[in-house]
Order: C-alpha cells, then sequence, then structure tokens
C-alpha cells in the first residue's frame, strides 16, 4: 500500500481522486495540513469520505522540532530530556515518558487520526537528523523508555512505531539529505542498535518504519530495500509479525535505486508492507508505478487504525489530561526528582 502526502488544509479535487486509487492505504500530515483543531479533523473526515476503503491517518507529533500540530496542543518536550531526567530518577523518567506518549497520543486520537510515527528508538550519539528526537546513548535505557513509551501510546488507543530500523543514531549523515553508510558488523549492531527494538517488538509494537541507511557489512542495499534486513534479520530472527513501513521515498538517500517506480518496487518487493510518499508531487508517478504491480492487500494497514476515539472535549474534561500538560509540559524533566 501507499501512504500519501496531500498539499493543503482541505482535499483538492486530484487528491479525492487519489484516495480512490486500490493502493492508497493511508495519509500522512504534515504542518502544511494544519490550521486549527477544528480544520484537521474536518479534514480527516473529507479524507475517510472520499475513500471507499478505511484510510489510517499519520503523522509525525513526537514532540520537540518534530510536532506538525502545535497551536491548541500541549507543546511536547524532545525524547532526550528523558534521558538526563534518568540520571538523576530513573523511575520518574520512565514514568515521565510513559506518561509523554499518552498525551501525545492522546490529542492525536481526539482529532480522529490514528497514527504517530512514534517513538524514535535509535541511539542518541550525534546523528544529524536524530538529534535531540533520541532518548539517550545507552541502549539498554533507551529500551526501558521504549518499553514505556509503547505502554502509553497503547494506554491512548493508538499502535506504536518504531523507528527507525535497524538504528539510524550511530551514523552522520542525515538521510534527508545524504547517503549514508553504517560499517559495522551484525554482532555491534546486534548488541547496541537493535537492542531498543527488541524491546519495543516484545512491549507489543505494531509498526516499524525502516532507515535509509546502508550497512555493507550485511547487505549491500539501504534497509529498506533489503530482503536480509526485512525478511531474514526482521521477521525470522527478531520475530517481528507487525506493519514494514519505508521511510519517506522522497528523501535523498532512497534515490540510490533509481526513479519513483523504481524505489516504490524495490521496498514492496523487499518486504515492506507500505511506503510512505509524503510529497504530493510524486504521488501520480507513485500511482502510476502502482498499476504495474498485484493488486496490494487491503487488510494490511487495518490493526494500525486507531481505538477507542473521543472528541476534544471529552479528552478535556478528563482529569489525566490537564495533569500530564503539566508534568510533562510543565517543566517537570527540568526539575530533580529527588
Amino acid at each position: 500500500m501507499l501512504v500519501i502526502g496531500i498539499a493543503g488544509t482541505e482535499l483538492a479535487a486530484a487528491e479525492r481522486d487519489w484516495l480512490q486509487h486500490p493502493s492508497v492505504g493511508g495519509v500522512i500530515l504534515f504542518t502544511r495540513n494544519f490550521a486549527s483543531r477544528a480544520q484537521v479533523t474536518e479534514l480527516a473526515a473529507q479524507i475517510r469520505a472520499a475513500s471507499p476503503r478505511p484510510q489510517l491517518l499519520c503523522v509525525d507529533q513526537e514532540g520537540g522540532r518534530v510536532q506538525r500540530f502545535r497551536d491548541g496542543f500541549a507543546a511536547l518536550p524532545p525524547l532526550e530530556g528523558f534521558g538526563r531526567c534518568y540520571e538523576r530518577d530513573a523511575h520518574a523518567a520512565l514514568a515521565l515518558a510513559e506518561e509523554h506518549a499518552w498525551l501525545m497520543a492522546s490529542e492525536i486520537r481526539a482529532l480522529d487520526v490514528d497514527l504517530s510515527f512514534a517513538p524514535v528508538v535509535d541511539l542518541g550519539r550525534g546523528n544529524r537528523a536524530i538529534g535531540n528526537r533520541a532518548f539517550a546513548s545507552d541502549p539498554h535505557i533507551v529500551a526501558e523508555f521504549t518499553r514505556a513509551y509503547v505502554r502509553g501510546m497503547h494506554a491512548a488507543g493508538m499502535a506504536a512505531t518504531l523507528k527507525h530500523f535497524p538504528g539510524h543514531g550511530s551514523v552522520l549523515e542525515d538521510t534527508h539529505f545524504d547517503a549514508a553508510t553504517d560499517p559495522r558488523p551484525l554482532e555491534t549492531l546486534r548488541a547496541e542498535d537493535l537492542v531498543p527494538f527488541a524491546a519495543g517488538i516484545d512491549a507489543g509494537a505494531e509498526a516499524m518504519m525502516l532507515a535509509h541507511v546502508t550497512y555493507p557489512a550485511i547487505a549491500p542495499e539501504p534497509a529498506g530495500y533489503s530482503l536480509r534486513w526485512i525478511g531474514d534479520i526482521l521477521r525470522t530472527d527478531m520475530g517481528f509479525r507487525g506493519v514494514v513501513f519505508s521511510d519517506d521515498i522522497g528523501m535523498a538517500a532512497a534515490k540510490s535505486v533509481g526513479g519513483i517506480g523504481a524505489r516504490i518496487d524495490a521496498h514492496l518487493d523487499s518486504g515492506c508492507d507500505a511506503v510512505l510518499v509524503c510529497a504530493p508531487e510524486i504521488v501520480p508517478d507513485s500511482l502510476a508505478a502502482m498499476d504495474r504491480r498485484p493488486a496490494p492487500r487491503a487488510d494490511v494497514l487495518l490493526p494500525l487504525l486507531g481505538r477507542g476515539r473521543t472528541d476534544w472535549a471529552a479528552l478535556q474534561a478528563d482529569p489525566r489530561h490537564a495533569r500530564a500538560i503539566a508534568r510533562v509540559a510543565g517543566g517537570a524533566l527540568e526539575e530533580n526528582p529527588a
């Protein structure tokens, strides 16, 4: 399936046509699609009404610099602050991370948006794209946070997506703009970067997003194009049975295999279940590429649809909401719990 981007705050006629295509299973929203909570709720309704099948509505609402919806939402701190808090009081830090997850997911679900692509479980080791989006540099600490964050998302009725498998944090390059290569052997990756992903799988995370990073000691192609990474390591060795997403195929590091059609074929033929096509201008070529392929499974994204939808008024009436804002967005990370 494809998860596509749209241009503005309401559906254009061409975008309504895209949603009729049998290969479109979801829409990813960005800041360009946001004007207000009411507007996004209406846009979600438009998207669902325009498609003959359920659509998975997604967003990146991690917190910090990656928070697409801001006005009227809790100001979510970046994950790095939890790592600093952990150094002072591990128990308090893990509890706050779980509350952060619940707050983030509850606000998104109150708009009838299904999924925020979270949590980032890459190691915080200086990558330009990851930066303060990572909990910590120690894989075992990140694994503890991963379990807590998945619990919090599940408590709010949202599936969890671990990203960016098998680990984007230990290379310098930002794959939005550059190719990235990690030369380390699989034994090192198993002992370090893969540890949080294994913890998240054990905690019941339903989805995985692949990194556009090449690990030449394991496979010659980027992980998202790799049968070795997806089929052998993720599915067979690690036992993951959920949904596998590509990262955005418009990113620079995704272009190594060729044009739009080649990128889609490479991802799907290697075992990805869904391909992210975030830029509206490449959606027509992506749909044309899907027309040359066998019909996709229509049910592949259904396990990720949101559960237990509430509305914003009901969320505000829930005392947990105000309490979570006060604790998570109110400076508790910077306080010394001891």
